[in-house]
C-alpha cells in the first residue's frame, strides 16, 4: 500500500446511489463557507459486496459501542441535496 492510500481520506458525508448491477458510494468532504462539496473518494460494489460491508460496520459499530460506549447522532438533518447524479432506484 503507498504512503498516500495509507493516509486515507477524510469525508463528513457519503451519498449512496444504485442501479441493478452496482453500488455506487460517493464519500464527500464538506467545508463550513465553501457552498460546494468535494467528492474525495468513489467505491463501487456488488450489491453481495455492499450487503458485506452494511453487516462488517454494522459488527464494528457494536463493538465499538461496547467499548467507548454510544454513538449518539448529533448531526441535524440536512435538506437534499443533489450532486448532478442520478436518482436512486427503489
Amino acid at each position: 500500500m503507498s504512503d498516500d492510500l495509507a493516509m486515507g481520506v477524510y469525508s463528513n458525508l457519503a451519498i449512496i446511489t444504485h442501479s441493478p448491477t452496482d453500488f455506487v458510494c460517493d464519500f464527500v468532504q464538506l467545508m463550513p463557507g465553501v457552498p460546494k462539496g468535494k467528492v474525495r473518494s468513489r467505491v463501487i460494489l456488488t450489491p453481495s459486496n455492499a450487503k458485506k460491508l452494511l453487516m462488517a460496520l454494522k459488527d464494528n459499530i457494536e463493538k465499538y459501542e461496547q467499548a467507548f460506549g454510544e454513538i449518539k447522532d448529533v448531526t441535524p438533518p440536512m435538506p437534499p441535496m443533489n450532486f448532478g447524479t442520478p436518482t436512486t432506484e427503489a
